[in-house]
């Protein structure tokens, strides 16, 4: 259970980062945010172990905050997210905890070799890959790639690897269909969670049924 100190930070992280995101256009706007946040929850209800939910949320709330892609830098990023959490009185292992999730969350190209430890991270981490996926993950793709002027698909462009630099991989030189193949295909294996998995089983499917419509739609079949 939430404590009333608790709850109270948890508002108010709310409205911090709605009105950070609420106008962003890449897909990483605050319905983004509320998405993962719910999907937490979903998954943590279902969880054996005992799961932190004030961690859980805050994180959730707050991953985005520090993204390098919606900021200057990385550094910039985390040092928005520690300045925001400063004014509160959290223990310091809820700091470490919310901090080590949002800083190694991130897939990254698939570059990001942390392995977070905490079902906490566990949970949160699966709950943004699965607003990656499926339909929702679709929309988001095309919607990031309008947003850096990238084409939806090219036929002389393929995948590029799975040995991409973080550089190389935000260099804006993939497509939205490439995306699909140099990460989206490749969340449903890395999920941690049981309901995490099974969620992704059916988002996973989905997409792949989309690419062979888009697919057979691009050359003419259907």
């Amino acid at each position: 259970m939430l404590t009333k100190a608790q709850k109270s930070i948890i508002k108010n992280t709310e409205e911090y980062v709605y009105q950070l995101l609420k106008d962003d256009a890449s897909g990483h706007d605050w319905w983004h945010i509320q998405r993962v946040r719910n999907l937490a929850r979903k998954i943590a209800e279902n969880e054996q172990e005992d799961v932190n939910l004030f961690v859980c949320e805050i994180a959730a709330l707050l991953h985005d905050v520090a993204d390098g892609k919606l900021n200057k830098s990385e550094a910039d990023g985390e040092y928005k997210v520690r300045n925001w959490l400063s004014q509160y009185s959290l223990t310091n292992k809820e700091l470490q905890q919310i901090m080590g999730i949002i800083l190694h969350m991130s897939y990254k190209g698939g570059t990001n070799k942390v392995v977070l430890s905490s079902i906490e991270g566990k949970i949160v981490q699966d709950a943004d890959r699965l607003d990656a996926i499926g339909a929702i993950g679709i929309a988001r793709t095309m919607t990031y790639s309008g947003s850096k002027n990238r084409l939806i698909h090219d036929p002389a462009k393929k995948a590029r690897g799975d040995h991409l630099t973080l550089e190389e991989y935000r260099s804006g030189e993939d497509t939205a269909i490439m995306h699909f193949y140099e990460k989206l295909l490749k969340l449903k294996n890395g999920m941690n969670t049981t309901v995490g998995k099974a969620l992704a089983e059916k988002r996973h499917s989905y997409m792949e049924d989309y690419l062979e419509e888009f697919f057979a739609e691009w050359d003419g079949e259907r």
